[in-house]
């Protein structure tokens, strides 16, 4: 028997278009659509799947939207009896495996994560902070350069730790850039800035998540029912209380995916479902084990492989 972990994509693997079919084809993926429409009291998924792209990429968007295509996928998944024994999630990501887990309903998430996004857009003026993605630097060496950086007054502080040799830095721009040219006079391969639009998983975000705690203490967070490897921690969290914490502290603290991983592989996950748009957390996995089986789930054609491989083994 192969045990399965189920990954949540996060915010930059939004595209227009994401979960059509897929909504098209199941009643049961269109009605979680139609939720958060209702939800929202607007029609993000006329955003989804007619665009614009630069609209769908704002914070406030993708993250509702990102949620949604996840929770649409995940529900035909179920149909077809492929269950998940783990669940995981790539900062935002982290709530549709809450969702998965029957810690959080779907209405209350996409309304939470909306204001997520709203107040990680208002935490820091546009263009005051940054984030860039490290190649070929191990995280030892990255958070000294970090650290020092942040003592001369410029704040920055790994923020993804996505897999060996990948790491994303976060934090003021003038910290992110100064930290970016030192990491290259000390070996990194490459330091690329990503277009994002605040510097998230860094001190900059603490007003945010300070703000956040208030929108989270009156939302309703059971204890998960499928143990949920939460990014703070990189360990299975089970009670709805912490679990909380742990998702104000998520704001302002490093991702720490490649632990999350190793740990899923400890527990015997040999099997991972991408269920979400894009590939991308799948394509981390096979850099963290080669052995790793992956399947991302995205429309009509990935789902049908990942059904055919997994009664397989199922």
């Amino acid at each position: 028997m192969a045990k399965v972990a189920y990954l949540f994509p996060g915010q930059g693997s939004q595209a227009v278009g994401m979960g059509r079919e897929i909504a098209d084809l199941y009643d049961s993926a269109k009605n979680i659509y139609m939720k958060a429409d209702e939800q929202l009291n607007e029609s993000l998924s006329g955003l989804m799947f007619e665009g614009p792209q630069e609209e769908l990429t704002k914070t406030v968007n993708a993250q509702p939207a990102l949620l949604t295509a996840s929770a649409a996928i995940m529900n035909v998944l179920r149909e077809h009896n492929i269950h998940a024994d783990f669940l995981a999630g790539h900062s935002l990501g982290e709530y549709s495996a809450l969702v998965a887990s029957g810690s959080m309903s779907f209405e209350d998430a996409v309304v939470t994560v909306r204001k997520r996004g709203e107040l990680m857009e208002q935490a820091v003026p546009n263009g005051e902070g940054k984030m860039a993605a490290v190649l070929g630097m191990d995280r030892e060496d990255l958070k000294s350069i970090t650290d020092l950086i942040s003592e001369q007054g410029d704040p920055v502080q790994l923020a993804n730790l996505n897999c060996p040799g990948q790491i994303v830095i976060s934090g003021s721009s003038a910290g992110v850039e100064k930290a970016s040219l030192l990491a290259k006079e000390r070996g990194a391969k490459r330091c690329l800035p990503l277009q994002v639009s605040g510097p998230f998983h860094s001190s900059l975000m603490k007003p945010a998540a300070k703000e956040f705690e208030e929108v989270i203490s009156s939302v309703s967070v059971q204890n998960a029912t499928i143990p949920v490897i939460a990014n703070v921690t990189a360990d299975v969290e089970l009670d709805g209380d912490k679990i909380k914490k742990l998702l104000v502290a998520q704001l302002y603290s490093p991702v720490l995916w490649e632990d999350t991983i190793n740990k899923l592989i400890s527990l015997g996950v040999d099997t991972f479902i991408e269920v979400g748009p894009g590939k991308v957390l799948s394509g981390l996995v096979k850099k963290v084990d080669r052995r790793a089986k992956t399947f991302p789930v995205y429309d009509e054609e990935t789902l049908q492989t990942a059904l055919n491989a997994l009664k397989e083994v199922q």
